[in-house]
């Protein structure tokens, strides 16, 4: 598969990841304490959390530097706490993530998909 095509697959698996944590959300309530009180929905949002930064990985050199406007190491960086940290991350900053920097990755998924 040429590597923008790849790249685009990969965009397109994020996104879903993202729709997921939406979905999830919307599920068992917009709020951090509805958060914080669910281990199911903690873990849920986790899991796309940890495939989004494993696809972020999979992306072609080319196509993060071309898009360097997007915190790719930091989605990397998020991934390894989840993976290998989960114990010890906090609540807030997953939170923080899923109303603050999912909403940011789908909206570049979605104009860079749309060109």
């Amino acid at each position: 598969m040429p590597e923008r095509e790849r790249d685009k697959s990969i965009l397109e698996h994020m996104l879903s990841y993202c729709v997921d944590i939406e979905e999830t959300v919307r599920r068992f309530g917009d709020s951090y304490e509805a958060f914080a009180s669910d281990k199911v929905y903690r873990n849920a949002c986790a899991m796309c959390i940890l495939q989004i930064g494993e696809l972020a990985g999979h992306l072609s050199e080319g196509f993060r530097a071309a898009h360097s406007e997007m915190p790719w190491k930091a989605i990397r960086g998020m991934r390894n706490v989840v993976a290998h940290a989960y114990a010890d991350i906090s609540f807030q900053t997953t939170w923080d993530t899923i109303r603050t920097d999912i909403p940011a990755l789908k909206s570049f998924c979605n104009e860079f998909l749309s060109k």
